[in-house]
């Protein structure tokens, strides 16, 4: 041991009181405004169903539907692993995975429209319609066959579908409230969202729900449909999708692109809109950014080419599909919409080659940060945040196991969650 060295300072301890008497306001906002990820689960796409095609047989209708096309397009792992270009290593653990995946979950997330891919014949149908989304949903959470997220999308709050859409709400959440309450996985989606000031109207129109029901306050959040070119840059020039996240009051959880709506918006012609087109590119980079640190999530839009038809046709959707959303899990969007039963056999596949090829590397970066130990990488806590996210991520959705992540990185999922969700002082930024 070498001599010990003298310590001394030149300043009072008043200025460092006065320094962090003057930052309080500013770590106050921090808090308010970046608290981080949530820590629960993000489902891995969302799936929308008309109205008046949602039955209490919706969810196992559209397994059904992706393991028929399985069966007839790529009934095994060798012939799926062609089409999508899958490794030898990957092709029968991702097969095998995705086929399992169908038969016991296969949607995450579950959205009843009544929106544009709604046409009731009459105000009264629409109010029928919501009325049995209720209780379908209601009794799907008691009986355990309901997704791990359901819901709806109501109209947006443009004036001439505002009243509707109010109303459908309104029957649809009293409706589960006459149903045994809201379920955990509630989950309401606000479309079409261009002024912040719509955003806040939501939060009033909730607001006045849970005083009503006595439920607690910001008991219902809901996510943001961005699918205007407004809802990304306003009239003087600020991100207004920012101001979105803060109209809502801490109640928003997701920002979610709407492909088609913004790209026509811009007046990209038809052929060309497409979820990996640059102005697609440029809108959810702003939403990624302006969601950071908030706890609000962004999830991609969807594909418009479907799988049907004869086999050569399915097989290029597939790999359409396989690819848009193998890109945007790169860009760190985790979670996208789908729009027909064939799209969710790619959806899975991608999902889980994604997780799967980095398991292993992810594994041991995380397992030689927890250990101090030396290797050819340094991971910084920041870095060690973004692979437990990782790790997490693919555990949630089946893509890997307790067992082999376990084994692999030495840690639990307890020890995992805690490297995800760091306390605010031991990172200089809080969003992955």
């Amino acid at each position: 041991m070498g001599q010990q060295e003298k310590v001394s300072t030149s300043l009072a301890g008043a200025v460092s009181e006065g320094i962090s008497a003057s930052l309080a306001p500013v770590d106050a906002e921090l808090a308010r405004r970046y608290p981080g990820d949530p820590g629960t689960r993000q489902p891995v796409h969302t799936v929308y169903v008309p109205g008046d095609a949602f039955d209490a047989g919706t969810l196992r209708s559209w397994g059904d539907q992706a393991l028929a096309q399985l069966d007839e397009h790529a009934p095994d792992a060798a012939s799926f692993a062609a089409v999508l270009g899958l490794s030898d290593e990957l092709a029968e653990p991702v097969h095998s995975r995705v086929r399992a995946k169908l038969e016991r979950e296969p949607v995450e997330d579950l959205r009843v429209d009544f929106e544009d891919g709604y046409r009731p014949a009459s105000a009264a149908d629409e109010d029928e319609t919501a009325a049995r989304a209720a209780r379908v949903i209601a009794d799907a959470y008691k009986n355990g066959t309901a997704a791990p997220y359901m819901g709806i999308r109501m109209k947006c709050m443009e004036e001439a579908v505002r009243d509707r859409g109010i109303r459908t709400l309104d029957i649809f959440l009293t409706g589960l409230m006459e149903h045994g309450g809201l379920p955990d996985g509630l989950v309401l989606t606000l479309p079409k969202v261009t002024y912040p000031e719509q955003v806040t109207a939501m939060v009033r129109l909730l607001e006045a729900f849970e005083k009503q029901h006595g439920l607690d306050a910001g008991r219902l959040g809901f996510e943001i449909q961005i699918e205007t070119s407004q809802s990304i840059l306003a009239a003087d020039g600020t991100a207004a999708v920012a101001r979105m996240i803060d109209a809502a009051e801490g109640r928003a959880t997701g920002l979610h692109y709407g492909t088609f709506d913004y790209s026509a918006c811009l007046g990209v012609s038809a052929a060309y809109q497409a979820s990996d087109h640059p102005a697609a590119d440029y809108a959810k980079a702003v939403m990624q950014v302006a969601a950071a640190g908030t706890g609000v999530r962004v999830s991609d839009g969807s594909t418009n080419v479907l799988p049907v038809g004869p086999t050569a046709k399915v097989h290029d959707a597939w790999r359409l599909h396989y690819g848009l959303t193998r890109r945007a899990l790169a860009r760190a969007y985790y979670q996208g919409w789908d729009m027909h039963p064939g799209h969710i056999p790619t959806r899975y596949a991608a999902v889980f080659a994604f997780y799967r090829e980095g398991f292993e590397q992810a594994a041991a970066r995380l397992a030689a940060y927890a250990n101090q130990s030396t290797g050819d990488i340094a991971d910084e806590p920041a870095t060690a945040k973004a692979l437990a996210g990782y790790l997490l991520r693919g555990l949630d959705c089946g893509a890997l196991d307790n067992g082999e992540v376990a084994r692999r990185a030495g840690l639990t999922r307890a020890d995992l969650e805690g490297y995800a969700a760091p306390r605010r002082g031991d990172l200089t930024v809080t969003a992955e």
